[in-house]
């Protein structure tokens, strides 16, 4: 018995669909770690191609079959293949993929020195449509000190947990931990999981020495970025999460 393919079916609209696809796909992946040569984790993957305008639809069970055979190696260094693979058995001109997942650093408290993990959002963003263009980024929980505050305070200043973003695209390999130290650098102060009191007297007295605007911020990080000559292209974004309202502050520049 056939079964008939709705999907491969002409469509007379004349209309290319830019990106088709599956989103929201949680899946095991490994990713490559400075440390300890690789990391396991949990991603949410987006995963998309070009929809020529004579085809009705595209058969969404590949993404997967074609996903199933690159999730066990180092995801980052395979992407180029995965999207050559799934533009060939998709018969698309351009395939797509984000790829946002949890990435685990071991942090040492600044006084006792006790180890725990901390925990990184990050990214991948590839496509291949010409060729193939990749992005890796990182966001980066912080902590900043509002300069005008302390400068206008006779008893001390506000601060709040902030989000630091960094994408970068690249000529030459870059690692992700490379990135959350430059935004942790630049920063009032690093964000921490466990700390006894003398951490906690160490990281306030470091954000209070250390005031930052999020304008500070953006402009500080794209100094780094500029002097790099791997980076090819980059968004830095810097986002305070304001303790004395109920908004945000946010700065952002890119050279894309």
């Amino acid at each position: 018995m056939s079964i008939p393919d709705i999907q491969n079916q002409p469509d007379n609209r004349k209309l290319t669909i830019d990106k088709v696809g599956v989103k929201g796909i949680r899946y095991p992946i490994m990713v490559e770690d400075r440390a300890k040569g690789t990391q396991h984790s949990v991603a949410d993957l987006n995963i998309y191609v070009e929809l020529p305008h004579h085809r009705r639809g595209t058969h969404m069970s590949r993404f997967i079959e074609v996903l199933n055979r690159y999730h066990t190696e180092a995801f980052i260094g395979k992407l180029e293949a995965f999207l050559m693979e799934l533009r060939s058995t998709m018969k698309a001109e351009a395939a797509y993929v984000d790829i946002k997942f949890p990435y685990f650093i071991t942090k040492k408290a600044p006084i006792s020195r006790i180890s725990s993990l901390l925990s990184y959002d990050c990214s991948f963003n590839a496509s291949y449509k010409d060729e193939f263009k990749l992005w890796i980024g990182v966001s980066v929980p912080v902590t900043t000190l509002c300069p005008c505050s302390k400068e206008i305070s006779e008893y001390g200043a506000h601060n709040q947990r902030s989000q630091i973003t960094i994408q970068v695209c690249y000529n030459e390999f870059v690692w992700l931990e490379e990135l959350i130290a430059l935004a942790e650098s630049h920063a009032s102060c690093e964000i921490y999981s466990l700390l006894k009191r003398p951490d906690e007297k160490f990281v306030t007295e470091k954000a209070y020495q250390n005031p930052k605007f999020v304008e500070d911020i953006v402009r500080e990080i794209t100094q780094e970025l500029k002097k790099d000559s791997r980076i090819t292209g980059f968004y830095v974004e810097s986002e305070n999460y304001e303790s004395i309202h109920n908004h945000s502050a946010y700065a952002m520049i890119c050279k894309a």
